[in-house]
């Protein structure tokens, strides 16, 4: 039996979002519209989701699954943590995601655009209840997203949610990914920023100023603890 989600952990927003201060240094990677990006992490967790039960032969053990998933994850994901470090949403989006004897899924876009007017950002939340195999094992590989367009994310622990958390960074590119895993469930939240293209980028300007680091993933976990929270009740709502 695994313990009830930690929901009083170490990471609190201990501090409002700050907006960082210039970081021209800081190289960046690639652009990609943000609807076939946040697209892209959808098909990816259904595609992955679809390989576990695709050949049978469970094993006899399953994970406990004490959450439930909503056709509409939007209803629960509203992020207003996210959404205050960010500026406010613009769209949100939810997708219909799936059921099945094996695994239950959903997910949520939040879109918005940048105060500066220089782009925008997604955020992007999916769960995913495992009913027949444990996540446990390859949860520390990342998604299959990640793996799939070479991610070089760099993933640290985090203490007070779930089983186990793991946020991820990285140096060539913006935004953030939190991953959390607790029994047979595994939330992922995405934040992904966007430039904007009409003109080609000046080498020589100043990059777009962007939330805090620090504040974004404070943020981030109080949202994850909020969506947890709620998907239990509607587990306990429903029954075991």
């Amino acid at each position: 039996m695994i313990s009830e989600p930690e929901l009083d952990g170490a990471w609190e927003s201990a501090r409002p979002a700050e907006v960082a201060q210039d970081e021209t240094a800081r190289p960046r990677g690639p652009l990609r519209p943000w609807w076939g990006v946040a697209a892209a992490v959808v098909a990816t967790s259904a595609l992955w989701a679809g390989g576990l039960y695709a050949f049978g032969g469970w094993p006899a053990a399953e994970p406990e699954v004490r959450y439930a998933v909503t056709d509409n994850l939007c209803g629960q994901f509203k992020a207003p943590a996210l959404a205050s470090a960010l500026g406010g949403f613009k769209v949100s989006d939810p997708r219909k995601g799936d059921r099945h004897p094996a695994l239950d899924w959903a997910s949520c876009n939040h879109n918005g655009d940048r105060a500066d007017g220089s782009g925008g950002f997604a955020v992007v939340a999916v769960v995913e209840l495992h009913k027949k195999t444990d996540p446990g094992p390859e949860f520390a590989l990342g998604s299959l997203y990640s793996r799939a367009f070479g991610d070089d994310l760099q993933w640290e622990e985090v203490p007070g949610l779930g089983e186990q958390t793991l946020v991820g960074s990285s140096e060539i590119s913006d935004g953030l990914r939190l991953r959390v895993r607790d029994g047979g469930a595994v939330f992922t939240f995405e934040l992904m920023f966007f430039d904007r293209m009409e003109e080609a980028p000046d080498p020589q300007a100043a990059l777009p100023a962007r939330p805090d680091p620090e504040a974004l993933t404070a943020a981030a976990v109080e949202d994850a603890r909020a969506l947890m929270a709620a998907l239990r009740k509607d587990w306990r709502r429903q029954g075991p």
